[in-house]
């Protein structure tokens, strides 16, 4: 594995940069947006232009909360220099999304003139659907992107 490039399975893939980062983190959102506003439209009964709105409001919170919880969580790593283990990774995911909740059920609530306990279940029907939209997002982002970088063909389910 290249050091540039650790989880990739072809070492000439070049690492990412800030800025592909910025776009990854926007494409991702934006996709997102687009497919969540008019399903939680339909779902919750509302317009599409309330669900969009409540969608990017949501997005940018999401994108906001990932940069501070990841900064702060880094410099807590660095102080106490322990391994991202499997563990880790674990407390580090469930931290991140208790602290999403916290930002995006009240902001939901408000929004849609819901009660908390009817924006937590809103919440949580959105988380279920995030988990395999990222899987899926940054599988298929990976695969163009190293079918892109390397000018080769990818093999099927590789990674």
């Amino acid at each position: 594995m290249n050091a540039a490039q650790p989880h990739s399975s072809t070492p000439a893939v070049p690492a990412k940069t800030l800025r592909e980062r910025i776009l990854h983190a926007l494409l991702f959102e934006a996709i997102g947006v687009l497919i969540c506003a008019p399903v939680l439209a339909w779902v919750m009964d509302r317009s599409l232009g309330s669900m969009g709105a409540l969608t990017v409001m949501i997005s940018t919170a999401a994108m906001l909360w990932n940069m501070l919880f990841n900064a702060a969580f880094d410099r807590l790593r660095a102080r106490r220099r322990f391994a991202m283990t499997f563990t880790t990774r674990a407390l580090h995911a469930i931290a991140f999304e208790g602290g999403l909740v916290v930002i995006v059920v009240p902001l939901a609530a408000w929004w849609l003139s819901i009660s908390l306990v009817q924006a937590f279940w809103l919440d949580i029907g959105v988380l279920l659907f995030f988990l395999p939209y990222t899987l899926a997002f940054n599988w298929t982002y990976d695969l163009l992107r190293e079918r892109l970088l390397t000018r080769q063909p990818v093999a099927h389910c590789r990674h």
